[in-house]
């Protein structure tokens, strides 16, 4: 088996982890666990997303949220869906922005209004205008795998997103198992072809935990070379178009799993567990 000396963990709890939250959790309370997370060693932290607030509710103070990601002088990123939440990142002096596409029609098209065709074209004036300001784009490949609407997504459908994402010109490509119903074998397999076909991409593996394989993937990914991976803090997260969908893998376990196996992640266990106390009394 192969183990890479170190790994990069990319914290997404204060987006991805929130964003589902019926009650809306205080800005302030936010700004309390960005900085607990900061305490980990985390290097960079997925904080806001600039979807308008009708449709995610918990992301209306983003602009607050990256101002204050700003003033920490952490490299954080926003999730910017269109031209206009874009421009409200540069306004925000946001340094990485992510786009995102699903890699099937239906899901798409719930997710985002959209076909796919029509978001990559989205995405590509949004890639385009954030280089010219210099920010770094990640490309989020949703239901990478599975489908709750379609069933099983082959290879050729994902990659038709990932070529795209990769002639754009993206700085990385996270590739995400969405509801959380990938094995290790697929998992292995797919990352595998991606990193013969992409050489030189940076790919992201983003688990959710649904069946309870998110750790197992996470070794699996390993082997086909993978050394980025989002977690969320304590586990938080879901899909609102992907019923039954649980929250991402937890950064505490993934970081102990990680140590034990003796790869180093530059993150302070006991720091993400008090950081985890502190994300389950917000919801």
């Amino acid at each position: 088996m192969y183990f890479p000396k170190q790994v990069e963990i990319i914290e997404v709890g204060p987006r991805d982890g929130l964003q589902n939250e019926k009650q809306f959790v205080p800005t302030e309370q936010k700004k309390v666990l960005i900085d607990k997370l900061i305490a980990t060693g985390i290097k960079r932290i997925e904080t806001a997303s600039f979807v308008h607030p009708q449709k995610v509710p918990q992301m209306a103070d983003a602009a607050e949220i990256c101002a204050f990601s700003k003033e920490r002088g952490i490299d954080f990123l926003a999730l910017t869906p269109n031209s206009k939440a874009l421009q409200r990142a540069i306004e925000a002096g946001v340094p990485q922005i992510a786009v995102f596409v699903g890699a099937t029609e239906t899901f798409n098209k719930k997710n985002i209004g959209r076909s796919i065709e029509e978001s990559l074209q989205e995405c590509k004036t949004i890639i385009e205008m954030a280089k010219q300001h210099l920010i770094r784009v990640r490309a989020y490949v949703s239901m990478s795998f599975s489908c709750p609407y379609e069933g099983q997504v082959s290879f050729s459908q994902m990659n038709k997103v990932v070529q795209r994402f990769s002639e754009f010109g993206v700085d990385e490509i996270d590739i995400g198992d969405t509801n959380g119903q990938a094995n290790p074998r697929i998992i292995y397999e797919r990352f595998s072809a991606l990193q013969e076909s992409y050489p030189s991409t940076s790919f992201v593996a983003h688990f959710h935990d649904t069946n309870g394989f998110g750790y197992a993937n996470v070794i699996a990914a390993l082997q086909a070379g993978v050394t980025k991976f989002d977690s969320s803090i304590a586990g938080l997260g879901g899909c609102p178009f992907s019923k039954g969908a649980t929250g991402n893998i937890a950064t505490a376990q993934l970081c102990k799993m990680l140590e034990e196996m003796r790869i180093t992640t530059g993150l302070n266990l006991p720091a993400i567990q008090i950081a985890s106390r502190f994300a389950k009394s917000l919801i």
